[in-house]
């Protein structure tokens, strides 16, 4: 079983997650079930995705499946900004700014496995985009 807890991604990640658990522990009761929850959950979904890619062969669709978990726990970051769930503006900024770090870490990851195979050979069917004639 491959280690994880080295791996820069994983700390960042795990660090959002203890966060998210303080943050979320100050919203209104409103904000606590809905957004908190969604917060928290997808953090730590985010969180076992990294596990997860370090310890398999094929680590780019699980990489790809990391990207989209992050853009979805962004717009929930949004979203609890917008209806005022996060105590601050520095609460906001300080989770946005995290993520957004964790995000660059994941591409990085898929670029240097992209790189380890090779570029991909372009296909001789190819569909032009621009208009037909």
């Amino acid at each position: 079983m491959a280690q994880y807890e080295h791996l820069p991604i994983y700390k960042a990640a795990f660090d959002l997650q203890i966060y998210f658990e303080g943050i979320v522990r100050n919203f209104s009761r409103y904000h606590k079930y809905t957004h908190g929850t969604a917060l928290r959950d997808l953090t730590r979904e985010a969180l076992m995705l990294i596990v997860r890619a370090n310890n398999t062969q094929e680590k780019v669709p699980v990489l790809e499946e990391l990207r989209i978990k992050l853009e979805e726990l962004k717009v929930v970051i949004r979203i609890c900004k917008e209806v005022k769930a996060f105590p601050n503006f520095n609460s906001f900024e300080t989770s946005i700014k995290q993520v957004i770090g964790i995000a660059k870490q994941n591409e990085g990851w898929v670029r240097s496995m992209s790189a380890r195979s090779g570029p991909r050979p372009e296909s001789s069917t190819r569909v032009p985009s621009g208009p037909l004639r």
